[in-house]
């Protein structure tokens, strides 16, 4: 018996992952994705009819060469001063928003923002945009309050004009939200295969028993380990039983490795690198260096610039060094966009630099900046997407670093809050526009009543989004002291977030299936990514051979012909 699989080219299935438009800067904007949703007059066809000025200031409408409206916020006063429209919410609603802006001069960031009727702002999203061409902005809400909103716009330079189209702000009910995870996670992370049996001759076989075991999924869903798991045998079955990805919590860090000036010590690391090998697990290596300055080995928070140079390039040479060729993964800098401890001692360039030398003593694993309140929330003007993605395109456009294998890394520390799934996605899209994979490198969500539920909210908005290519969860069992989220008590009992994780790992699988080839020979099934061990019976000659199947993201529906006694 042999087998071939061979595989056919197909259309892209129509999506709301639209990050391509956040690529371009356009000479004319785009539709109104969605019709506008609930906007009113939402590309200017009908004038200024049902928008106002908000605050200070002026609007008129705009008109392009091609004959494009659109309307124009001029002669303002204060930041928020803009075009705006009073928008009805409905709480438990997400809502997905979008438009496309210009200003008049030079370049600038501009939001958008909610106005509640309590005088709240929400900053929805955010892009900087540009004179002589049009930007997308994209962003999301969940809300929490039924009532209305006021819809502005806000650039803290009031000296420039807000050109404002196609506009778009868009409600889906939690269940079509879910719906829409399902309906990508069926697209992005399974594919059809159709299995054709057929004898030397090429008669079919029908009736042939085809056994399909998934042996490895490729979809990378780990958790955070420290130190512990070297000491509990009850830690190491609990986590070799569910993961074969992670992240040193603390142990790959320099205030880990070199707590004295000169004495470095990577007993603790190298053991839980050997441990991870030998149960056949995948390691992010965390971190080479950390911006905060609160977080640096206590000997290094006050060197000279010169000294800690030197001692920076020792430490790069020496954990990298160490572990190339070892990892799946760096993070060479973390919170870089919070935090400047080396920018601000070393100079702008420092971090660029850092990925340089990262790259040259090891070029094989992938590079990635490390950053909190990317995905989680709005609130955080320093680490909103559109900053993480002008930040990370100025490290890899350092003399050098073009060549730089380079990915997107999100944290994922929610709060207890109902987490917003609308700017999440937004913001996922928004980084995804660069090209390079995104991973969710440390997510938790704070203790509350529905810490679990929310848990699962995000894991499940993470694994739909097609250009998520990896979760770590900074998780895990009471013993270790995972005391944020919490997954086993100290008998190693789930908790419910445990019941959630255990749940998704089994549903994220192929489950073991015994199928039987119709009168042609064939049957056609979903399979999830991965490795595959496939069995075929001969209904006749009661003979059966294996087969090992490996399935791709790149693969799109095929076929696989498994000729018997060939």
């Amino acid at each position: 018996m042999y087998c071939s699989l061979t595989v056919a080219g197909h259309g892209v299935h129509a999506s709301s992952y639209d990050y391509s438009a956040t690529t371009e800067c356009l000479k004319e904007p785009q539709r109104a994705q969605y019709g506008g949703g609930i906007v009113a007059n939402p590309e200017f066809t009908y004038s200024l009819e049902g928008w106002a000025v908000y605050g200070e200031g002026e609007i008129r409408e705009g008109l392009s060469n091609n004959g494009n409206r659109y309307i124009i916020s001029h002669s303002r006063t204060q930041s928020l001063d803009s075009a705006s429209q009073k928008v009805q919410f409905e709480e438990g609603t997400l809502y997905s928003f979008s438009a496309w802006i210009q200003i008049n001069r030079g370049s600038e960031s501009v939001a958008a923002v909610l106005r509640t009727a309590g005088g709240e702002l929400i900053r929805v999203g955010k892009v900087i945009a540009r004179d002589g061409c049009w930007s997308f902005i994209k962003g999301g809400v969940f809300a929490n309050f039924s009532g209305p909103a006021v819809l502005l716009f806000q650039s803290k330079n009031t000296n420039v004009e807000i050109w404002i189209d196609s506009v778009s702000l868009q409600p889906f009910t939690m269940e079509q939200w879910r719906s829409h995870q399902e309906e990508s996670i069926q697209r992005e992370r399974k594919r059809k295969v159709r299995f054709h049996v057929t004898y030397a001759n090429k008669s079919a076989v029908e009736g042939a028993v085809v056994s399909i075991r998934q042996t490895q999924s490729s979809f990378p869903f780990g958790c955070g380990m420290n130190h512990y798991i070297l000491e509990s045998v009850d830690y190491q079955n609990w986590f070799t039983s569910r993961f074969k990805y992670t992240t040193f919590t603390n142990e790959m860090k320099w205030y880990s490795t070199e707590k004295k000036q000169g004495h470095e010590n990577y007993t603790i690391a190298d053991a839980m690198v050997r441990f991870a090998k030998q149960n056949g697990i995948s390691i992010r290596g965390h971190n080479i260096f950390w911006d905060d300055p609160k977080y640096q080995p206590d000997w290094v928070k006050n060197l000279s610039p010169d000294d800690l140079r030197e001692a920076a390039a020792k430490r790069i040479n020496s954990v990298v060094s160490r572990y190339a060729g070892q990892l799946i993964a760096w993070d060479v800098m973390n919170e870089n966009l919070h935090f400047s401890f080396y920018e601000d001692k070393l100079g702008v360039d420092a971090s660029a630099e850092y990925f340089s030398r990262a790259f040259q003593l090891d070029p094989g694993t992938r590079l990635f900046m490390n950053e909190y309140n990317t995905i989680e929330n709005c609130t955080d003007e320093d680490a909103n997407p559109v900053n993480y993605k002008k930040r990370l395109e100025e490290i890899l456009g350092y003399p050098g670093n073009e060549g730089i294998l380079a990915g997107i890394g999100a944290q994922g520390h929610f709060g207890s809050d109902q987490p917003d799934l609308a700017y999440m996605r937004a913001s996922l899209d928004i980084l995804a526009s660069t090209g390079l994979p995104i991973w969710l490198t440390e997510v938790d969500v704070d203790r509350g009543p529905n810490q679990a539920e929310y848990l699962e909210q995000i894991l499940r908005e993470g694994h739909s989004h097609p250009a998520v290519e990896g979760i770590i969860m900074f998780v895990g069992p009471e013993i270790a002291g995972f005391n944020v989220t919490t997954l086993a008590d100290k008998d190693f009992k789930n908790t419910p977030a445990g019941d959630v994780v255990d749940k998704l790992i089994d549903e994220w699988k192929s489950t073991t299936a015994e199928l039987i080839a119709d009168s042609e020979g064939s049957i056609e099934v979903s399979l999830f990514h991965g490795d595959y061990n496939i069995t075929v019976k001969d209904p006749v000659g009661n003979s059966s051979t294996s087969w090992n199947l490996s399935l791709g993201k790149d693969d799109s529906e095929g076929n696989a012909h498994i000729y018997i006694n060939a």
